[in-house]
């Protein structure tokens, strides 16, 4: 926030597969909001929210390998690159591979900025 109300620049979401307590992470940030560390601190409070809040054992992603900056905030915020589908993407019109990431419970750590919210 820069001024004096909160402007939307993205969303993150999970996708639960509720029978094993997992979730594929899905983020988009509009270009402007870009370079700032928002991917970053809202990755973070997702894996937040996901392994205090809704208790899931692991999340995991794909993001296309060329994209530097995304696995560099994926991973700053807790996710480990796990394996390579290989050429399964598209980037600037080129075939190129697809990073596959997973972030567990155990490894998350540093106190909850979520949880105090959802306490009664």
């Amino acid at each position: 926030m820069t001024g004096d109300s909160a402007v939307p620049v993205g969303v993150s979401t999970l996708l639960p597969d509720h029978g094993v307590r997992t979730a594929e992470f899905v983020i988009m940030l509009a270009p402007e909001a870009r370079g700032h560390g928002l991917g970053r601190a809202a990755t973070r409070l997702t894996l937040d929210y996901a392994f205090h809040v809704t208790n899931l054992r692991m999340v995991w992603l794909k993001v296309l390998a060329p994209n530097v900056a995304a696995v560099r905030a994926y991973t700053g915020a807790g996710f480990r690159e796990v394996g390579t589908l290989r050429r399964a993407g598209y980037w600037l019109g080129e075939v190129c591979d697809e990073i596959v990431m997973d972030a567990i419970a155990p490894e998350f750590d540093g106190p909850s900025a979520v949880k105090k919210l959802f306490a009664p």
